[in-house]
């Protein structure tokens, strides 16, 4: 049961990475200064897509979270 829990927690780690690392930054700072007056003329953010990546990574914190516990409890 455990390597079972412990290969869902693996996959579960690699799906939060995924999802924040396709999120768009917030453009703090200089750079995003600079870039961000670029990115509101050619097109802007994609509001849907990061709306469905913030979702997609709170279930899978919150799954994270939960299957940490049940192995720390089973350990």
């Amino acid at each position: 049961m455990t390597v079972f829990l412990t290969i869902i927690l693996v996959l579960l780690a690699i799906g939060v990475i995924v999802c924040v690392l396709m999120q768009s930054g917030t453009s703090a700072g200089l750079s995003g200064s600079i870039a961000g007056g670029a990115e509101t003329f050619f097109g802007g953010k994609k509001k849907g897509l990061d709306e469905l990546l913030n979702k997609g990574t709170r279930y899978l914190a919150i799954a994270f979270v939960v299957i940490a516990l049940i192995l720390l409890i089973l350990e």
